[in-house]
């Protein structure tokens, strides 16, 4: 993830009009980017619509900590309460991933 504000969600209300990040004006807004990608490769609309899926917010209690092993304890997978568990949501559907 490289948004300075580490947004998961889609951009922040800061963007500047030429689409640069408030943080660090001279880098394009990473997410502006994200979503002119989705328009412009010939990707499968189902891949298009997963671009809107909301993300639970970044766990900053993990920074420091090794990913591999969050992954497979499924400490990464904390979502706060009243957050519907994305990864969930996705096998209840259906969806392969």
């Amino acid at each position: 993830m490289n948004c300075p504000k580490t947004l998961r969600n889609g951009p922040c209300g800061g963007v500047r009009e030429n689409g640069h990040c408030e943080v660090k004006p001279e880098m394009k807004c990473v997410w502006l980017k994200a979503y002119d990608r989705t328009q412009d490769w010939p990707l499968p609309s189902s891949w298009k619509d997963e671009y809107n899926h909301l993300r639970p917010p970044v766990d900053n209690r993990l920074k420091g900590t090794s990913s591999w092993k969050n992954f497979f304890t499924k400490r990464d997978r904390w979502t706060p309460a009243g957050w519907k568990n994305t990864t969930e949501e996705v096998v209840s559907q259906g969806v392969d991933h």
